[in-house]
């Protein structure tokens, strides 16, 4: 196996193919990355339990990729990124030699290496691509990054350490929860066939590192255990988690005793600021209390050991009933910050100790954050 390529490209395709790869697998040759080399061209694979991604270089391209022999190889990936990030040259030149031995060189740098038998390396999942899903790639890395920040970091729960996926005739539906939040977004992509599954977050969160903001589309296609995800001669592939997902619609409540409408970007600055102080408690607790004859709410966070806090806010409504409820800051935090450049946002409290909702005024029927209060008496 011999071939030259343009190193720059070369590089930029291995990138997304090691953020597959842990050093920390139980199966040693999974802390390799492998290259498959025919007529065709290059392709580079990188897996772990979760995730594999495969980048696919074409000869026939503006790679500069030149083929003097094909086979195959896996390369210990550390040690391999490592070296063709610092060589010199424009062009890198990789042989494959006796005994697995790989030589890369590029410009006056030379390096030999000791590689491992491609055979041993463990197939890819099948995934069957006739049925395949397609999502513009800004709606897709906007949903996933507003719903994938409320999955689970606890085991104990494996399905909550993903995001649910439901798709159908009416559109499709992201949902994750930790028991303690939870985040639902619904956009406007149909299918009839109707699906439920279950992608890990640690998956989803990779995946969006990965693709690129010039690339237009995500196909995505769907098998009984793994998802593959499409893009640029990449193939992004992650295993779907076993399980039943709690049906979350019945947690999000249906009427509401007090409302609040605020500016989002005021609301988290405030918001900001009341942490710095329940950052320093054990709890981490902020307490809101709304008063509506006077029209106003005012935020209060408490650390014994440093001192407290009020942040009067800026009301743009409010209606319902007086209300003191106490949450935690941090998730209010994000689930601001997940609605983007919306202008207002809209608060619904049903009681002190039932969860409320937050909603961006623009996009109120498609999009929700729900957050549990605490109890703190």
């Amino acid at each position: 196996m011999k071939f030259s390529i343009d190193r720059i490209k070369f590089v930029n395709q291995s990138n997304n193919v090691l953020r597959a790869i842990s050093s920390k697998t139980t199966i040693p040759i999974l802390t390799g990355i492998k290259l498959d080399l025919d007529e065709s061209g290059l392709t580079l694979t990188g897996s772990n339990a979760d995730i594999s991604i495969q980048a696919f270089i074409s000869s026939d391209s503006d790679n500069d990729l030149n083929i003097e022999s094909t086979g195959s190889i896996v390369l210990p990936a550390r040690f391999f990124s490592e070296i063709i990030k610092k060589l010199p040259g424009d062009t890198l030149t990789l042989e494959v030699t006796n005994n697995n031995q790989t030589v890369i060189s590029s410009g006056v740098s030379e390096f030999t290496i000791n590689g491992l038998d491609a055979n041993s390396y463990p197939h890819l999942p099948e995934v069957e691509t006739s049925e395949q899903l397609t999502i513009p790639t800004d709606l897709f890395k906007e949903v996933v990054s507003q719903t994938v920040i409320a999955v689970s970091t606890q085991e104990s729960r494996p399905v909550l350490t993903g995001v649910n996926f439901i798709l159908n005739s009416e559109g499709l539906t992201l949902v994750a929860t930790d028991s303690h939040r939870l985040s639902q977004r619904k956009i406007d992509i149909t299918s009839d066939e109707a699906y439920s599954f279950i992608i890990p977050g640690k998956s989803l969160s990779e995946l969006i590192k990965t693709v690129s903001d010039s690339i237009k589309e995500i196909k995505v296609a769907i098998s009984e255990n793994q998802v593959l995800f499409s893009f640029d001669n990449v193939m992004f592939f992650s295993r779907l988690l076993d399980g039943r997902y709690p049906e979350t619609d019945r947690l999000i409540p249906s009427d509401s005793s007090t409302r609040l409408m605020f500016d989002s970007s005021k609301l988290i600055s405030s918001v900001d600021r009341a942490s710095i102080l329940s950052h320093e408690s054990r709890n981490n607790v902020i307490k809101l209390v709304i008063n509506v004859a006077d029209k106003k709410a005012i935020l209060t966070g408490n650390s014994p050991e440093v001192g407290t806090v009020e942040e009067v806010l800026e009301l743009e409504n409010v209606e319902g009933e007086d209300l003191e409820i106490s949450f935690n800051p941090d998730y209010l935090k994000q689930a601001l910050q997940s609605f983007g450049g919306s202008t207002n946002t809209e608060m619904s409290f049903t009681s002190p100790l039932h969860p409320f909702t937050l909603r961006p005024t623009e996009n109120k029927e498609n999009f929700v954050q729900l957050i549990t209060p605490v109890r703190t008496f």
